[in-house]
């Protein structure tokens, strides 16, 4: 299918330039994260997370970010889906937030560690009790019958756990990407885009403008 004129999109909303963003990228993340919520995007806390597989196969999926500190940034999931089990072989990872709204996207690439058990079990404590229930009820990236099966395994979980607090299950818990390059992107006129990397060397940044 071609490209129509009337589909592309002129990028004019803003520039970027090295002095508008704060020496930690971290912290700048956190900066455009409150831009996206005051624009009322939504699902802001979305990205896109790129794992590799033992093998070398490359697989992406969206997920959200849950935290975002001096360490890096934190998500959720099973550590035995096809995520969590690539996380195990091949720490490295990627994490894309896209917000077309704002005509910009943040470009994260690290390492993915399990975070501690205590954090996990806080978050999963304040999580809504029908998604404690889905993560008892789905082994994730798993093969499934039918429908029918996850939704009585969904019953028997409430069931099993009526009347008491759901714990947290050992295979359910957060990972921490720890950032080594950071690149945020601002969309400009004629495809010259705003691009600034920031590249961890040791426990400092530094930064580089590149091409668009």
């Amino acid at each position: 299918m071609n490209e129509s004129e009337a589909a592309r999109r002129s990028y004019l909303r803003a520039r970027l330039s090295e002095e508008d963003l704060a020496d930690d990228p971290v912290r700048q993340i956190g900066i455009w994260m409150q831009h996206a919520l005051d624009a009322a995007i939504v699902e802001p806390y979305a990205m896109s997370l790129s794992t590799v597989s033992a093998d070398g196969r490359p697989s992406s999926r969206v997920v959200l970010m849950r935290g975002c500190d001096e360490r890096g940034l934190v998500f959720y999931t099973s550590y035995q889906s096809r995520k969590g089990r690539d996380i195990g072989v091949n720490p490295r990872v990627a994490a894309l937030f896209y917000w077309p709204e704002l005509e910009r996207q943040i470009r994260v690439e690290g390492t993915a560690e399990q975070i501690d058990e205590s954090e996990s079990d806080d978050y999963f404590a304040g999580r809504p009790r029908g998604h404690q229930i889905s993560a008892w009820a789905s082994e994730q990236s798993e093969p499934l019958q039918s429908r029918d099966v996850l939704e009585q395994r969904v019953a028997d979980y409430e069931t099993r756990f009526a009347g008491e607090d759901v714990p947290r299950p050992h295979s359910w818990g957060g990972y921490l990407i720890r950032p080594e390059r950071i690149e945020f992107w601002q969309g400009r006129e004629n495809r010259m885009h705003d691009r600034i990397e920031f590249v961890r060397d040791g426990a400092r940044w530094t930064r580089r403008r590149l091409s668009p």
